[in-house]
């Protein structure tokens, strides 16, 4: 009885690993990764359209997702909305690049000299503890409401997640490895090309990420503050009026532009982890 058991077994463990594989196989196809991915946003859509037509919410609290369409074909159609995208991404951009530029700087910096981390990091530590707004105030005062103000805001977001996870990555490289690189006589930018960047390549990646997101939310602190354009002022606007179906347009065009960067990102990152794998 025993015998005839362990192989019965033996063949349903199998068989559960080959339908574990084959989902996993499934799984990484782009189109159903697509079809999977868009269940939830399905979903909420339609439970924003019946919240919104079943008198669970007023009309002035929820607009129906068509009315929100509208209002987002009114806008193109005067000419203001894509004008409104263009500089909202462009100020996340150049401050997302300024911003990544010096994290990485400084966190490889900390990361691969002891000197520099005891020097730094309980300086970059606090300041990394002051609040998105409490920056507003000065920046106003030094850069006036031009876009300088704005682009250092985003920066000062996007700086803090990148110089974070690149020392902390870096201080935890395996020691082993770099060992064995020196022993080849590997030294300075040829040790940190071969070794310590392909090591902590998915952690500065993350950091990017994170930054990225963060540029966003800086964006529009920084356009509540005071600006003339960008989506931002369209929230602004739009409460100061009553257009919640702008709001909401508003809310949802950030989480579209948002998404789409960090699948820019992630596309990226891919090229770079099949360099350096």
């Amino acid at each position: 009885m025993s015998a005839t058991t362990q192989p019965r077994a033996g063949h349903e463990r199998t068989g559960a690993a080959t339908t574990g594989s084959a989902r996993r196989d499934l799984l990484d196809r782009t189109w159903v990764v697509a079809l999977v991915g868009a269940v939830v946003p399905l979903t909420l859509l339609l439970a924003w359209h019946a919240a919104s037509i079943t008198g669970i919410f007023a009309s002035y609290q929820l607009p129906p997702p068509a009315s929100v369409w509208d209002a987002a074909v009114e806008l193109a159609d005067r000419g203001e909305l894509f004008p409104q995208i263009a500089i909202s991404t462009q100020r996340v951009l150049l401050g997302f690049t300024v911003g990544a530029v010096l994290g990485l700087t400084l966190g490889a910096s900390v990361g691969l000299s002891r000197l520099s981390s005891v020097l730094l990091s309980p300086t970059v530590g606090a300041v990394r503890a002051v609040p998105s707004l409490a920056w507003i105030p000065l920046l106003l005062i030094w850069l006036k409401l031009g876009e300088d103000s704005k682009i250092t805001l985003v920066a000062i977001g996007a700086f803090f997640p990148v110089y974070t996870t690149v020392a902390g990555a870096l201080k935890h490289v395996d020691p082993h490895l770099v060992e064995a690189a020196r022993a080849f006589g590997l030294r300075g930018i040829g040790l940190f090309r071969t070794v310590q960047l392909p090591a902590v390549l998915p952690s500065v990646v993350s950091g990017l990420r994170l930054a990225m997101a963060q540029a966003w939310l800086f964006l529009v602190a920084a356009e509540l503050a005071g600006a003339s354009m960008g989506l931002g002022f369209l929230l602004t606007d739009s409460q100061n009026n009553g257009r919640v179906d702008r709001v909401l347009l508003a809310i949802v065009l950030l989480a579209v532009l948002g998404k789409v960067t960090d699948t820019v990102i992630g596309v990226v990152e891919k090229r770079f982890l099949n360099r350096w794998s």
